[in-house]
């Protein structure tokens, strides 16, 4: 069966896993490990990515993500393609390190967000890299640690999961603490990871209850964690981007139509939005340039940045700028 298309869109909750080719080891020491913390910390806050929750096995990685304005995408392919050239390199070898392409699940944020938070910070408990949550606690290669305090990773996003249990931080730390060790006897989760339609409804028993109860045809997607209302909503915006993707490539639009459709909302010629000048026009030119080419194109904002001689994260936050432009003003690509 061939695989589905990933879903991916600016400000969605990620479930991520990558693994080693035939579960071979991607990280073989410290070295190694902290080569991907690197990355992380400078990729996670130039994408505009943020990071909940974390964790380094030894031929796999879990990631709880909300995407930035370019999509999950962005940061995934600048991350493992760094990594997999330095791990080469380091160790001597050639060839595929990464087993196909990542797994990239969305995530229903009010039903499943603590759980994933714990369910990806105990893995080195289950697969007893660590004794037990005292080892835990302590471990620098998980999410888990930053949250207690124990380590400091800027680019990790610890408030916004904290509130999640108390107010204030002390208090918050203490009932995450008690939460995690609650679950501390789970096996593995399937539910969480795979499972398609029986992820979709929160595991087998509440998928054998809904059967019983006549629900035969519920709607599931094995790219998505959540109910089958939420299920059906991000198939239903998954299909309205792909139909408005096919229907602009369609028309021929390209960037040099784009180019053009700026120059006539903004009564200025090409080298205004390709020059350096910070003038109000410039600024709100590029950045309707920046969002059309991106959201609706599908140029990445790397390649975007090569052509504007602007850096990657410019072009992302040109983005961000040029949709609010374009909502406020409701400027419309397609006249």
């Amino acid at each position: 069966m061939p695989r589905l298309a990933r879903l991916d869109a600016p400000g969605v909750l990620h479930h991520i896993i990558i693994r080693g080719i035939e579960r071979r080891a991607i990280f073989k020491d410290d070295y190694d490990r902290e080569n991907l913390v690197e990355r992380l910390s400078t990729l996670v806050p130039e994408t505009q990515t943020i990071c909940y929750a974390w964790v380094l096995m030894s031929n796999h990685a879990h990631f709880l993500l909300r995407s930035g304005p370019g999509g999950v995408s962005h940061l995934m392919r600048r991350l493992l393609t760094g990594y997999a050239v330095s791990f080469n390199r380091r160790h001597r070898r050639h060839g595929q390190l990464f087993q196909n392409r990542y797994k990239s699940i969305i995530c229903q944020e009010d039903v499943y967000f603590k759980e994933l938070v714990r369910y990806i910070h105990l893995n080195p408990v289950r697969a007893k890299i660590v004794p037990d949550l005292g080892g835990l606690n302590k471990y620098p290669y998980c999410g888990h640690s930053t949250l207690m305090g124990n380590q400091k990773r800027a680019w990790q996003e610890t408030d916004y999961v904290l509130t999640v249990f108390r107010k204030t931080p002390a208090a918050a730390r203490r009932s995450y603490a008690e939460y995690v060790k609650a679950g501390y006897g789970q096996g593995r989760r399937p539910e969480l990871t795979g499972g398609g339609l029986i992820r979709s409804l929160g595991g087998w028993a509440a998928s054998k209850k809904l059967r019983l109860k006549g629900h035969e045809r519920l709607k599931g997607d094995e790219r998505i964690l959540g109910d089958s209302d939420f299920v059906t909503a991000i198939l239903a915006e998954a299909n309205e981007k792909l139909d408005r993707f096919y229907e602009i490539k369609s028309q021929g639009y390209t960037i040099e139509k784009v180019e053009k459709r700026v120059m006539e909302i903004f009564g200025v010629e090409k080298d205004v939005i390709y020059s350096k000048g910070r003038r109000r026009i410039q600024v709100a030119a590029r950045s309707l340039l920046c969002y059309w080419a991106v959201r609706e194109l599908g140029i990445t904002a790397t390649d975007l940045a090569k052509r504007l001689r602007m850096t990657q994260p410019a072009v992302s936050y040109a983005v961000i700028r040029g949709e609010l432009i374009a909502k406020e003003k409701s400027y419309t690509l397609v006249k």
